[in-house]
C-alpha cells in the first residue's frame, strides 16, 4: 500500500516548487511593469530597453548550463539554495542603480541567479514523481511563472504608487529569502525521507524502464554513476529536440512577459500605475494553460495512449492555441485583444508543461538537469536575439507614428513559432522513449 504521508509530501514539494517559480517570475516581471516610469526617468529608447532585457537573457543562457551541471552534481536542495540567494540579492540591487548601465548589470546578475530555478525544479519532479504524473507536477510548478506575472500587475503598481519604484524592487526581491527558509527546512530526497515506504518508492518508479530502475538502485546503494560528457549529451537527437523546442518558443514567452505591459499601455492607454485587470486576466489564462497542459497529457496516458503519443498530442494542441494571436492586429477593443492574447499565453504555458517533461521521458535522471540547462540556454539565446528584433521593429514603427503596426509584425511571428517548433521536435524524435547514454 502506498504511504499517504509521503504521497502528500510529494505534492507539498510540488507546491514549494510552484511558489519558487512564482517568486522567480514576480522578480523578473517588475522591470517590465516599471518600464514606462523608468524610460521617462532615464530617457530610454525601445532599443535601450531591449539591451537591458538582452543582458538578462544572455546571463540567463549561460547560467542555465552552469546550474544544470551544478544541480546534477550537488542535488536540487543545495542548487536551489544558491540560485534563490543570488537572484533575490540581485533583484533588490535594482533599487541601488541610477543609470541604464546599472540596470543592465543588475539585470545580468538576476539572470544568473534565476537560471537555477527550472533545472532544480525539473530535477525535483523527476526524483519524486512517476512519468504519468510528471507533466501535471511540472504544469503546477510552471504555473507559478504565470501567477508571478499575474500578481505583479497588482502588487507592483500598488508599491509604486505608495512607496516608489525603488521599494518595488526591494520588497519583491526580499520575498525569496522567506521561501528559502521553508525549502531548507522541508525538502528531503526520496532516499532520505524517513517515512518513504517501499510501495511509495515503487510507485514513483512505476513508469521507469528496468535500466532506469537499476540506475536508481545503484545510486541508493552508493554505487557511483559514470559522469556523462557534454559530447555524449550533444550527440543525442533527444537533446537537440529539446534545444529546438526551447529556442523557437522561449523568446515568445519573453515577449509576453517583458512587452505586454507596454503593449497594453501604448495601444489601449492602460495606466500602469494602477492594478491592470487586462494583464491579470492574460496571465491567469496562462495559469490555466500550464495546469491544463499537464492534465491533458496525463489524461491521455491514463486512457491508454503511449507516453510519446500523449506528449506529442498535448504539444500540438498547445501550439494551435497560439495561432489565433495573429488576429490581435484586427481588433480595436481591449477585451478582444485580451481574449486572443490570453489564449496564446495559455497555449505557451501548456507547451511549457509538456516540453520540460519530454526530457525526463527520454533521458536518464542523472542527465536531466544538464539537458534542461542546455535547452534553456538555447531558449535564452533566442531570448537575446528576439528582443533585438523587437527593439528594431518597435523603434521603426514608433518613428513613423504607427507603433501598433510594429506589434502586429511581432504577433505574426508569435503565431507560427510553436507549430514550427512542434514539427522540429517530431522530425528529431519521431518517438519519445528512453534512450541509452554512453559516458
Amino acid at each position: 500500500m502506498i504511504n499517504n504521508t509521503t504521497g502528500s509530501y510529494r505534492w507539498a514539494i510540488c507546491t514549494l516548487l510552484f511558489f519558487a517559480t512564482t517568486i522567480n517570475y514576480l522578480d523578473r516581471q517588475v522591470l517590465g511593469l516599471l518600464k514606462p516610469v523608468l524610460e521617462t526617468e532615464y530617457n530610454w529608447t525601445e532599443s535601450d530597453y531591449s539591451y537591458i532585457v538582452m543582458a538578462f537573457s544572455a546571463t540567463y543562457a549561460i547560467g542555465l548550463v552552469v546550474f544544470g551541471r551544478i544541480v546534477d552534481k550537488i542535488g536540487a536542495k543545495s542548487g536551489y539554495t544558491i540560485s534563490v540567494t543570488i537572484w533575490s540579492i540581485a533583484a533588490m540591487c535594482h533599487a541601488l542603480v541610477n543609470s541604464t548601465l546599472g540596470f543592465g548589470i543588475a539585470r545580468a546578475a538576476l539572470g544568473i541567479g534565476e537560471s537555477g530555478n527550472f533545472p532544480a525544479a525539473v530535477k525535483t519532479v523527476t526524483e519524486w514523481f512517476p512519468k504519468r504524473e510528471r507533466a501535471l507536477a511540472t504544469g503546477i510548478f510552471d504555473s507559478g511563472s504565470n501567477i508571478g506575472a499575474c500578481v505583479a500587475p497588482i502588487m507592483v503598481p500598488w508599491l509604486l504608487g505608495i512607496y516608489g519604484w525603488k521599494a518595488a524592487f526591494i520588497i519583491t526581491g526580499a520575498i525569496g529569502f522567506l521561501w528559502l527558509i521553508a525549502w531548507r527546512l522541508i525538502y528531503k530526497q526520496p532516499e532520505k525521507h524517513p517515512k518513504l515506504s517501499a510501495a511509495e518508492l515503487a510507485y514513483i518508479r512505476i513508469d521507469d524502464t528496468e535500466s532506469e530502475k537499476q540506475a536508481e538502485t545503484d545510486l541508493s546503494n552508493g554505487i557511483a554513476k559514470h559522469k556523462i560528457s557534454w559530447g555524449a549529451l550533444f550527440s543525442l537527437r533527444a537533446t537537440w529536440s529539446f534545444i529546438a523546442g526551447k529556442f523557437l518558443t522561449d523568446p515568445i514567452w519573453y515577449f509576453f512577459l517583458f512587452w505586454l505591459p507596454s503593449y497594453f499601455s501604448t495601444t489601449f492607454n492602460l495606466d500602469l500605475k494602477k492594478p491592470g485587470l487586462p494583464l491579470v486576466i492574460v496571465y491567469s489564462a496562462a495559469t490555466l494553460g500550464a495546469v491544463g497542459g499537464g492534465l491533458l497529457s496525463s489524461w491521455f496516458i491514463k486512457k491508454g495512449w503511449s507516453v510519446s503519443k500523449s506528449r506529442k498530442a498535448a504539444l500540438f494542441i498547445a501550439a494551435l492555441c497560439v495561432v489565433p494571436i495573429i488576429g490581435a492586429r484586427f481588433v480595436s477593443d481591449v477585451w478582444a485583444a485580451v481574449g486572443l492574447i490570453g489564449l496564446a499565453v495559455a497555449g505557451n504555458a501548456a507547451w511549457s508543461s509538456n516540453i520540460y517533461t519530454i526530457v525526463s521521458d527520454m533521458l536518464p535522471k542523472n542527465t536531466v538537469s544538464s539537458v534542461i540547462g542546455i535547452g534553456g540556454m538555447a531558449g535564452a539565446i533566442g531570448g537575446v536575439l528576439f528582443p533585438l528584433f523587437i527593439g528594431v521593429i518597435l523603434d521603426y514603427y514608433k518613428g513613423i507614428g504607427n507603433l501598433v503596426a510594429g506589434y502586429n509584425v511581432i504577433f505574426l511571428v508569435c503565431s507560427v513559432s510553436f507549430l514550427i517548433a512542434w514539427l522540429a521536435i517530431h522530425l528529431l524524435t519521431p518517438k519519445i522513449e528512453p534512450v541509452e547514454v554512453n559516458a
